[in-house]
């Protein structure tokens, strides 16, 4: 009788934090996973959309006043100014934070039970910045833990994120090549961006996880990196729509490919689609159950050393990165097909 009165009560506070998702704090803060979740370790490979803290201290940026100012209310190592897309995965699955790769010898081993982000901020499929690994370096540093600490078994109930935002494209059209050249290279970068991003999305199936979530580009021609047209890249703004959805049109096509040769009735890989739901975020009037219209959505909230007046009215916080309130609308209009997708089937 105890054991199935914790797991109504462990249902009910399920239930209660659908109904005030903004309260995110319980993926932080949770002591433990809930049985009926069927999911409990995530693990998490990209870039700054996805980092919860991976980056040098030492570095500027993500480790600097204002962010983090909403949540922990100092940096982190997120780049917003709280929680990002990380926190709101985790929250939506039940499964507690995953332990950052830099921080995996400060914790102890049931700590690192619920997965690990191999995240840093800047990562692109290929090489970014001279200080930056890739994201087959991520993949390595993974599979040097399996069979020390963690097992085939521990990996059966696992969920992967994999998240490539467009770090390898940002690099290229910022660098020191003519415009025709990086309208005549840009084509080609973005089939061996995707065709990577199989071989790497197929290598993490093969060690073992069992769902793979993998965001599609989300619409970077309104980013405010390329939409102030103060920025020499703004000049690439058209242009960039019709690369973004050649990139998403590839990506379909190789987790189709992918889960074709899966044996798993249950598709291990899935997209989340960043793209539309982005869109419909800058074009939401009221009309989204639980969503307040943003204003001037292509409008960062942090620019030129400058804080908007409340970061909860902006959905990027800068030029490249969302707001906590960004992320946290983006996975409510998410979170059905987030749940269909990767939470195990009845």
């Amino acid at each position: 009788m105890n054991s199935l009165m914790k797991l109504l009560a462990s249902l009910l506070l399920f239930i209660f934090s659908f109904l005030i998702f903004g309260e995110i704090d319980v993926a932080e803060s949770s002591s433990q996973n809930h049985p009926f979740s069927g999911r409990n370790k995530l693990f998490v490979f990209g870039d700054s959309y996805v980092d919860i803290g991976n980056t040098n201290t030492s570095d500027k940026g993500a480790w600097e006043y204002p962010y983090g100012i909403t949540y922990p209310g100092k940096p982190s190592g997120r780049f917003s100014d709280g929680h990002i897309s990380t926190d709101f995965l985790a929250q939506l699955l039940r499964i507690k934070l995953p332990v950052n790769y830099a921080k995996k010898d400060d914790v102890d081993m049931a700590r690192l039970q619920y997965g690990m982000s191999f995240a840093y901020g800047g990562t692109g499929v290929f090489k970014t910045y001279a200080n930056y690994s890739d994201m087959t370096a991520q993949i390595n540093l993974f599979e040097q833990l399996l069979g020390n600490v963690y097992s085939p078994s521990d990996l059966s109930s696992s969920v992967a994120l994999f998240s490539v935002a467009g770090n390898d494209y940002i690099t290229f059209l910022a660098g020191n090549h003519t415009i025709f050249e990086k309208l005549l290279g840009i084509r080609p970068l973005i089939e061996k961006v995707v065709n990577q991003t199989e071989v790497n999305l197929r290598r993490i199936r093969s060690l073992g996880v069992k769902k793979i979530a993998i965001p599609s580009l989300s619409p970077l021609q309104y980013i405010p990196l390329f939409a102030n047209s103060s920025n020499p890249i703004h000049y690439f703004q058209g242009p960039i729509k019709d690369l973004v959805k050649y990139h998403n049109d590839l990506l379909q096509k190789s987790v189709a490919k992918l889960n074709n040769e899966s044996n798993d009735i249950d598709s291990p890989f899935t997209i989340i689609d960043y793209y539309n739901t982005f869109l419909a975020i800058f074009n939401n009037t009221g009309e989204i159950p639980g969503i307040l219209p943003f204003p001037t959505p292509y409008i960062e909230c942090l620019r030129d050393g400058k804080l908007c007046d409340d970061p909860r009215s902006a959905f990027f916080w800068d030029g490249i990165h969302l707001t906590q309130e960004g992320w946290k609308s983006v996975y409510k209009v998410l979170r059905k097909d987030i749940i269909a997708a990767l939470m195990p089937k009845a």
